[in-house]
């Protein structure tokens, strides 16, 4: 049985797969390891992330605790809130 060319080519995921995995291999003997300086700089950076929004909320969440008198009420989740915006923000 002949193929049609004009026919759509189906694509199996395993062979998606294989085929991504084969170009990081040759993307990698191109190209090398990532310097060290570069992997620190990106963990640095993928910390700040999270850690920035949670520090904002915390001390907002302080601000508005010692302007309204209300102990550690707003503190908490408003550090929970910066936590989840940091950890969304790192996701994307």
């Amino acid at each position: 049985m002949t193929k049609n060319p004009s026919e759509p080519t189906q694509t199996y995921p395993l062979v998606e797969e294989i085929r991504k995995h084969r170009s990081r291999d040759e993307k990698w003997l191109r190209e090398g390891d990532m310097p060290v300086g570069r992997r620190l700089a990106q963990i640095g950076v993928f910390g700040w992330i999270f850690v920035v929004p949670t520090l904002a909320g915390l001390f907002f969440g302080r601000w508005l605790n010692v302007h309204f008198e209300t102990g550690i009420f707003w503190s908490a989740p408003l550090m929970l809130l910066g936590l989840c915006i940091g950890g969304w923000t790192a996701w994307k």
